[in-house]
């Protein structure tokens, strides 16, 4: 086509000059617009060679030439240099093409214009040609009914259309369906609103090839022509799976280090390394570990150890080895390969391995029905040990895993082995630690005349480690019990190492049958002594906040003769009493400073009891278990001790169950002791008053043969005779004051003699010539226990009987 209608075409009629030559070369016609490029009039130039004039003599040689290819050709186009009317020369684009009239003469029909605007629109073209044939971007121009019009060779490799059979076309006809609803509806917008797109990124998996994932950043604009009537939209599409690709594997290797390793707890990490996997990189992950790892023991190396599924995901009950499951590994399967060389194992497809159809037919039924087709196995490797192995799994549609995959698997694996192998060295340092406290923790005595008892202890969760709270419940002589309810200040194995030291110490000063002020005094002595040798001790290095040592404590004595009950607290909660009718009380005792300050006076409290109340004792950590509302966790404790009769252990349950979270352990360890006091019937208490005289042993012996006729205890008279006796004696010799002797038949017989003097009773060998100096060695062995205990008036020197069988 010789002319053009488009405005921009240079050699478009109207815009280019145009002039009629014959066979001969000789001017037939002149256009307007030639003279007024060129400046000839017509009349001046219609009959004359358009070379004589045209053309200076030096270009008389392309000019010739020109003309000689036109001839042979029928027609030309290209470059010459013209004369204008002025003389000056210039360059100009022809266009020349033969025209036969009827009498078959030949005319030439040439159309020129400026050179620089035909070299700028023959650019133009060879840029909407390469944009069509040769550029690797996609090009798509869509019409004002939103259906393509023309594809461009990038889109026709990428969408497996044809070109030519591409126009008329919607983009759901090339895309799948989830991704051609994002398409139209970009069109539409463009053409709607004007608003160009650019670079909007987006998925665009085509028809003929679905499996293969595939991104794309997409602009567009509306096309217009001059007076604003719209054309349609184009749109440029860019390929970036590759750039999509490896952000999503940098974002997953971000993830990960988010995600995994938020606990330490074995399984919890193992759980999060597969739900990290499957969110970006696997449609299944099974995370399988030695079965040593998973209760925090380090795997023997050159041992085969068992293997645990410790984490599935997604959780799919057709897979063989669920959670908590051992798996068993064929010898030629990847899992197995990759533990015994221990490298990443990539399966790009299991089809084409040979082994794999060899493996145990149920999993190969489970495989295939799950559609898995890719498979990478990685090792779990930290500090040179081998805690496990991941397995990645694609199915379906998924396309089958590359290295790229692989890399990124190893990556992430080896961050949350490090992770699990934490983990797991916590986890036995947690055990050494729970196993240490609970090995110095005491098991409630089921049968004391004093009190019935109820205990709870529940460890740290472990985050913050195992802490140094404890409890006792300690038999005393007379029949009276101990109640001890202490917390030592942080948490792990140093705190329960403490801990078993203080309540060791509380034993022992126990059994010295101190007042609890008293009791209480020494054991901050000690705690200042532990606190003073741990500095001394201190590395260097170590800070301030881990060589403090410190404890509060709460020691209660209860008497079930005289009901009474004497306690004295070192900065630890106050006790509840609940009386049988109901009335909760929070004892107002003297609080004391904490265990350890050193120098700062206790006081003991006394209260009577009444038989049947309940006396709690706990640690802090009960209260302030849930969300630190210590009034209202406390108002909550005294509501359910509001029924002193309901059995303990349902009484206790109930308190756990309300102060405590049910969903997971507390941030700090709780002790929590219920007791429930009972009296000695008064029949079963005999007490007399004695003089001072050498006669009061023989009444001693009296009274004792009496009351034990009276109790059937007749088997024992003899021997208790002489232990009072013994005892009487004593204070006849050594002591001053009134005398008291008591019996008590509980589940032993207590043979007690009271006097004001504080003088502490010896047991020491006498000699072959001594006449005196035996009475308390005969005491020692013909009772079970003996001791001494003092109070503010005097002393008490006890002895204890086994009873006979029934």
């Amino acid at each position: 086509m010789l002319f053009s209608e488009s405005p921009e075409d240079p050699f478009a009629l109207g815009h280019g000059a145009s002039a009629v030559l014959d066979d001969q070369g000789i001017v037939v016609g002149w256009s307007a617009r030639a003279q007024e490029l060129l400046g000839y009039p017509a009349k001046e130039v219609i009959g004359r060679a358009w070379q004589g004039f045209l053309i200076d003599a030096r270009d008389l040689g392309v000019a010739r030439a020109a003309a000689a290819d036109a001839r042979s050709k029928g027609g030309w186009f290209g470059i010459l240099p013209i004369l204008h009317r002025d003389g000056q020369r210039v360059e100009m684009g022809f266009r020349a093409r033969a025209v036969i009239r009827e009498e078959d003469s030949r005319e030439w029909l040439l159309v020129g214009a400026p050179a620089t605007e035909v070299i700028a629109w023959q650019r133009d073209r060879a840029l909407l040609d390469g944009l069509y044939h040769r550029s690797p971007i996609g090009l798509v121009v869509h019409s004002p009914e939103r259906t393509v019009i023309r594809i461009n060779r990038a889109v026709e490799k990428t969408s497996g259309v044809p070109a030519d059979l591409a126009a008329g076309r919607r983009p759901r006809e090339f895309l799948v369906d989830e991704d051609a609803g994002p398409a139209e509806e970009r069109v539409r917008h463009v053409l709607e609103t004007g608003e160009p797109l650019i670079f909007t990124e987006q998925s665009a998996r085509t028809r003929h090839d679905p499996a293969r994932e595939r991104f794309v950043s997409v602009s567009a604009f509306r096309m217009e022509d001059p007076s604003g009537r719209v054309l349609g939209v184009a749109e440029t599409i860019e390929d970036v799976t590759d750039r999509h690709r490896a952000q999503r594997r940098l974002t997953l290797l971000n993830e990960a280090s988010a995600r995994i390793g938020t606990s330490l707890d074995v399984t919890q990490t193992a759980r999060e390394l597969a739900e990290v996997a499957v969110h970006g990189l696997a449609d299944y992950c099974s995370v399988d570990l030695l079965k040593p790892v998973t209760l925090g023991a380090e795997p023997s190396p050159g041992v085969a150890e068992p293997l645990l599924r410790v984490a599935l995901q997604p959780p799919e009950r057709r897979i063989p080895f669920q959670e908590g499951e051992a798996v068993l590994l064929l010898p030629e399967s990847s899992q197995a390969r990759c533990l015994a060389e221990r490298r990443p194992i990539l399966e790009r497809l299991l089809s084409l391995r040979p082994e794999w159809y060899a493996m145990d037919r149920r999993r190969i039924e489970v495989a295939s029905g799950l559609g898995v087709h890719s498979l990478i196995v990685v090792p779990l490797m930290a500090r040179g040990l081998i805690l496990g192995i991941v397995s990645l799994w694609r199915s379906r549609h998924s396309e089958p895993f590359e290295d790229d995959d692989a890399a990124v698997a190893q990556e992430f694996a080896a961050r949350a082995a490090v992770c699990i192998d934490n983990a797991r060295r916590f986890t036995q340092q947690q055990s050494a630690a729970l196993t240490l406290q609970r090995s110095l923790l005491p098991s409630a005595p089921s049968d004391l005349p004093a009190v019935k008892v109820s205990c709870r202890y529940l460890p740290a969760s472990s985050e913050p480690g195992i802490g140094g709270d404890w409890f006792d419940v300690i038999p005393l002589s007379g029949a009276r019990v101990a109640l001890v309810v202490g917390d030592v200040v942080g948490h792990g194995i140093h705190a329960a190492a403490s801990m078993g030291r203080l309540r060791a110490a509380v034993r022992t000063l126990a059994s010295l049958d101190l007042e609890p002020d008293e009791v209480v005094a020494r054991l901050d002595d000690l705690v200042s002594l532990l606190a003073a040798e741990r500095e001394a001790d201190a590395d260097g290095n170590r800070s301030a906040e881990d060589q403090v040592l410190g404890a509060t404590c709460l020691y209660a004595v209860y008497d079930p003769v005289s009901r009474n009950c004497s306690l004295a607290r070192a900065g630890h909660p106050a006790p509840v009493l609940s009386t049988p009718d109901g009335q909760v009380t929070v004892l107002d005792l003297p609080s004391g400073p904490p265990l350890g300050l050193g120098g700062l006076p206790f006081e003991t409290y006394d209260i009577d009891v009444p038989e049947g109340s309940l006396l709690t004792l706990y640690t802090d950590g009960l209260l302030e278990a849930r969300n630190g509302d210590i009034d209202a966790a406390l108002e909550r404790l005294c509501d359910h001790l509001s029924h002193p009769a309901d059995p303990l252990d349902r009484t206790c349950h109930a308190v756990v169950g309300a102060l405590l979270p049910t969903d997971h352990l507390p941030s700090d360890d709780v002790a929590l002791l219920i007791a429930r006091t009972q009296v000695l019937p008064p029949q079963n208490v005999a007490s007399w008053q004695l003089p001072l005289e050498a006669t009061s042993a023989a009444r001693a012996r009296e009274l004792t043969a009496a009351k034990l006729d009276e109790w059937g205890l007749t088997e024992l008279a003899f021997t208790t005779e002489l232990v009072a006796s013994e005892l009487v004696t004593n204070t006849y010799r050594y002591a001053a004051g009134p005398v008291t002797l008591r019996l008590i038949r509980t589940q032993c017989l207590i043979c007690e003699v009271s006097d004001s003097s504080h003088t502490s009773p010896h047991l020491r060998r006498a000699l072959s010539t001594d006449e005196g100096g035996r009475g308390l060695f005969l005491v020692a062995q013909l009772t079970e226990r003996w001791g001494t205990r003092y109070t503010h008036a005097g002393k008490t020197v006890w002895t204890e009987q086994l009873l006979p069988p029934e």
